[in-house]
């Protein structure tokens, strides 16, 4: 799959973008340090950036079409790591969670960050080669089985934070390959109808824990829930965010939310809560900004993309990360309830930055052959 590096191919190469993309990674790790200096978890995530450009460099410089071509295999792989994980003695189990394989020298490793890419990927092989015109209900129910697998094995670990971050990959693929608009008024109203049924027949079935419930309710009347129970991650946060104001605290005349361990989880899931303590709205906006700029480009790269597999994996990969950063935005700002979706680029983790650069190196890959037939 890596060709030959020729003197075009790093006169083509997105430079700006993985600047803007390192630049990113980079502020979240001042960021983790901040919230947990005496913690390794920076450390860690600057080794993690290492592997990360490694892996970024070798799928930027490879042929994105020969990779496209092996996603039924990179598909069945997944499914493969998603059910190692679920086996006892293989898959290790944190906070109930049992989303990891340990590694030896790497340490964590989490499938479903992964599993992310040849779901995309698999998507893109069958809506590119179809002919044009409105998708038929066979082909949204193929796309659906697609995503269906690999979702149902990790609602199994349980982990809802991750599979609800697999839910715009699809729905941006539906969009751009002409769904009807009849089947999107249908599924817009039926979730709203359903929901709150749905809701209730899991609190009272016990589906729905406590926890979820409390978090949830947390959203739409916090006046009702313990402070000091499950909403303690909401309040917690919001009050992080607020301490911030302008430009953030004072390092020397104002104590920090996170550094005395008031912030839950303060280096992943409410690492923009750090954010907004440390450096205020302004750098908050700066970041959000980045963001922004990362996502036109990998944008414009959809538009310059040679064929149409190319052009829905990027804007699958651009629409799930907006959908990601909304989702953590949310939730740090008590907008949403505490579902573990953590902010691209910026939570540390090494499976969620290996993964997010391995995406952006594909959109790399399909800019650089733009010009190839």
């Amino acid at each position: 799959m890596v060709a030959i590096i020729e003197k075009r191919d790093l006169r083509d190469f997105d430079w700006l973008t993985m600047l803007i993309a390192v630049a990113i990674v980079c502020f979240g790790v001042w960021q983790i340090f901040n919230a947990q200096p005496t913690e390794n978890y920076w450390s860690k995530q600057i080794i993690g950036l290492g592997i990360a450009l490694v892996a970024f460099a070798v799928v930027g410089f490879s042929d994105y079409r020969r990779i496209v071509d092996a996603a039924p295999v990179l598909y069945g792989i997944g499914l493969v790591l998603l059910v190692l994980v679920l086996i006892p003695g293989i898959g290790m189990k944190i906070n109930g969670q049992q989303c990891w394989i340990r590694v030896p020298l790497i340490g964590q490793f989490q499938p479903s960050e992964f599993v992310k890419i040849p779901v995309v990927l698999m998507l893109a092989k069958y809506f590119g080669a179809r002919k044009s015109g409105s998708l038929k209900l066979k082909e949204m129910l193929i796309g659906i089985a697609i995503l269906a697998a690999p979702l149902g094995l990790i609602m199994l670990e349980p982990d809802a934070g991750q599979a609800i971050t697999y839910f715009p990959l699809l729905a941006v693929i539906f969009f751009l390959s002409g769904i009807k608009i009849r089947y999107v008024v249908i599924t817009i109203v039926a979730g709203i109808v359903l929901a709150p049924a749905a809701y209730w027949a899991g609190v009272k079935s016990g589906k729905i824990k406590d926890y979820q419930r409390q978090r949830i309710e947390a959203i739409i009347d916090p006046e009702s829930v313990d402070p000091r129970g499950f909403a303690y991650h909401t309040i917690q946060s919001m009050i992080t965010v607020g301490k911030g104001g302008l430009t953030g605290i004072k390092g020397d005349t104002e104590t920090s939310q996170a550094k005395l361990k008031f912030l839950p989880e303060p280096h992943s899931d409410f690492i923009f809560a750090v954010t907004a303590e440390n450096t205020g709205f302004v750098g908050c906006i700066s970041l959000l900004l980045a963001y922004a700029i990362l996502i036109s480009r990998l944008v414009a790269g959809a538009r310059e993309a040679p064929d149409r597999a190319g052009m829905l994996v990027i804007m699958a990969i651009a629409g799930g990360m907006m959908f990601q950063i909304f989702m953590n935005v949310g939730m740090v700002l008590g907008f949403l309830p505490v579902i573990g979706v953590p902010l691209p680029l910026m939570s540390a983790g090494l499976s969620a930055i290996l993964s997010t650069f391995i995406a952006i190196g594909f959109v790399i890959s399909v800019k650089m052959r733009r010009f190839v037939n």
